[in-house]
């Protein structure tokens, strides 16, 4: 008896020391599986409630726990209805654990070495195209643009007068906020502005009115950021995720097709 006794501190005690234990019902212990699962939501942790919140939910896992005992106390386990019900649970779980497996086979055999190969032979999808950051004013004629680039030439300081101007001259939208268009990638505008815009240095406005369909344009570019590709680490996992599950979803599709030439199926029409 003593024995047993022992033996059973020191189950209990081992347990304890893998995981914490918030009490106990009816001697069963209440573990932290128990306080997630009643929790519910990912990324709170039970230790960061105030006392109030952790009383309601361990109440919460006490009653769970005592209806859970009284459920199967009743013979619920017994009734057609909840072998039923397991064993669609237990089918559900198999192919589960079944698609988990074949997906973590399939993670493995992505070596770093496929990858990088995989980075090589796709660099386009892993770059950066290149943007610019400019400013227009746009006005209806050439001649009226013509007249604002005279004002620039003469300006001691170009991008203030460039400002100036767009608010006071500029048909466009941007017009008020002295022309300014941020940052954008050159297929987000009309060719004629962006083979213009692309043309300049940082500092720069065209000295000659840039022709499109919505009238003349004076551009100056602000900034620019040349094309470039995101380096291999930063995609690695982006990479591992897009040939796995490609290839998770080949290897389901196949598996299917091997089942269903050897299966008999017969559909009611």
């Amino acid at each position: 008896m003593i024995k047993k006794i022992a033996l059973a501190s020191v189950v209990l005690l081992t347990v304890a020391q893998a995981e914490e234990i918030y009490g106990t019902v009816n001697g069963t212990p209440i573990t932290e599986e128990d306080i997630a699962s009643t929790i519910g939501q990912a990324g709170i942790s039970f230790k960061t409630l105030n006392p109030e919140m952790q009383k309601r939910v361990l109440d919460m896992v006490v009653d769970r726990k005592l209806l859970t005992e009284a459920a199967l106390k009743s013979g619920v386990e017994n009734t057609k209805e909840y072998k039923t019900q397991l064993d669609l649970m237990k089918k559900d779980l198999a192919l589960d654990l079944f698609m988990r497996k074949e997906m973590k086979a399939l993670e493995a055999s992505f070596t770093k070495e496929k990858l990088q190969e995989e980075y090589k032979k796709n660099q386009k999808l892993y770059s950066t195209p290149k943007k610019l950051k400019a400013r227009h004013i746009l006005v209806k004629t050439e001649d009226e643009a013509k007249a604002i680039i005279k004002e620039l030439d003469s300006a001691k300081d170009k991008k203030a007068k460039f400002i100036e101007l767009a608010k006071a001259k500029s048909t466009g939208p941007s017009g008020k906020d002295g022309g300014d268009l941020g940052w954008f990638e050159l297929k987000m505008m009309v060719p004629e502005f962006s083979a213009a815009a692309d043309k300049l240095k940082k500092g720069e406005y065209s000295k000659t009115p840039v022709k499109t369909e919505y009238g003349y344009h004076i551009i100056m570019l602000d900034d620019r950021k040349e094309s470039s590709v995101r380096p291999f680490k930063d995609v690695e996992a982006q990479i591992k995720n897009s040939l796995v599950s490609k290839a998770f979803a080949d290897t389901i599709k196949k598996k299917t097709e091997e089942l269903r030439k050897a299966a008999k199926i017969e559909l009611k029409r």
